[in-house]
């Protein structure tokens, strides 16, 4: 019979409450393969800012658009232009900010602490997010248990 491999490897994390304690996390191999999922996403980002970046510059003198622009001669043309500068800098402030989580759980991946539920910390024994949800929102930090209970007590 094959011998079944441990997914798990003991971590020292630091509690809310400031206490250290050794807690079950993944496997170096595990962490890498999230790694890559990570990084792959930050070029995606990386790359999406800058065609956010390009559109809003104006081609001809490479200077940011702005609410003086030749193009819009009509009050409702400003208007118009204004509302879509506004939209492409919230849209690039999302993107960034959605950035520095990646960097965050990059970071948590370097302490070895990835994938660890961090609602769950202060726990007798802490729970490991799923490599499913890992996948598929790469910066959480709450297992599923733990993020609805985090959603019902915002309703």
């Amino acid at each position: 019979m094959a011998k079944k491999e441990d997914t798990n490897r003991l971590v020292e994390v630091t509690t809310p409450s400031k206490t250290r304690k050794k807690v079950k996390g993944y496997l170096k191999k595990d962490l890498n393969a999230f790694k890559e999922v990570i990084l792959a996403k930050c070029e995606e980002i990386i790359e999406q800012l800058q065609n956010l970046k390009d559109q809003m510059m104006d081609p001809t003198t490479g200077q940011y658009v702005n609410e003086n622009s030749p193009y819009s001669l009509h009050m409702a043309e400003q208007g118009t232009d204004a509302m879509e500068r506004e939209k492409l800098y919230l849209w690039a402030q999302r993107e960034n900010k959605f950035l520095g989580y990646l960097e965050d759980a990059l970071q948590r991946i370097d302490n070895g602490t990835y994938g660890i539920c961090v609602a769950s910390f202060d726990d007798a024994e802490p729970h490991l997010v799923p490599k499913e949800r890992l996948m598929a929102v790469p910066h959480t930090q709450l297992c599923v248990a733990c993020k609805e209970k985090q959603d019902k007590k915002r309703r």
